[in-house]
This record gives C-alpha cells, structure tokens and sequence, in this order.
C-alpha cells in the first residue's frame, strides 16, 4: 500500500504534514473559537489545557440548561432578555483565572440541577 499525500482542498497539491505544535495551535484556535462564540472571554494568557477544561464546563452547564428546558439560543451570555436568569452561564469577570471561572461554572451548573424543570 502506498501512503496517500494530504491535499489542501483548494489546491489539491501535497501538503507537508503539520508539526505537533501546528496541531496544538489548530486545536487551541478552535477551543477558543467555540469559546467566543458563546460569548466567553477568552485570552492569549490562557493556559491551552485550562481553555480544554473550560470548555467541558461550558458544555456540561449547556448540557444541564437544556434538561431542565432552557433554550440555548435564548438563554445565554449575549440576549438581552433571557427566559430565565439561571439558565445564562455566568459571565467571566475581568482578570478572572480560568480554574476560578470553572469552579463559578460548576456551581451554576450544580444550583441549575436544582432549579425547577421548564414545562415543555
């Protein structure tokens, strides 16, 4: 068998294969995209691997907001007027570190499994 060259799509030439550290940046771009996306902040001081663990906390409290029947697209970080205030993920303080913001993070999400479940 012989190994099949990476292509970039536009091109369709060979690329070189990326460094470990190309890979790493790639990824960390992506954490941090999805991050602001949801209206994060997020910042170059921040360590890859805390980015990684906020990340899983973003999503864990995602997760809890809509099994209790939040709305995503309503209840978060940039409406002005959310449904409901305790499905909103709390907003990173300037200068907070992310360890911090992690632990403000997992106690909404653990005060969240309390509050009552939206009817459908």
């Amino acid at each position: 068998m012989f190994p099949i060259p990476r292509t970039d799509e536009h091109h369709m030439s060979p690329r070189p294969p990326r460094s470990p550290d190309d890979e790493r940046a790639g990824v960390l771009a992506e954490v941090a995209d999805r991050l602001r996306s949801r209206g994060v902040m997020v910042s170059s001081a921040d360590a890859p691997d805390a980015l990684a663990d906020l990340l899983s906390a973003v999503e864990r409290f995602e997760a809890a907001v809509e099994a209790h029947g939040g709305d995503l697209m309503v209840d978060d970080l940039k409406s002005s007027r959310p449904d409901d205030r305790h499905f909103v993920l709390p907003r990173r303080a300037p200068g907070e570190s992310v360890r911090d913001y992690i632990a403000r993070i997992d106690d909404a999400t653990s005060a969240l499994r309390k509050h009552p479940r939206r009817p459908d």
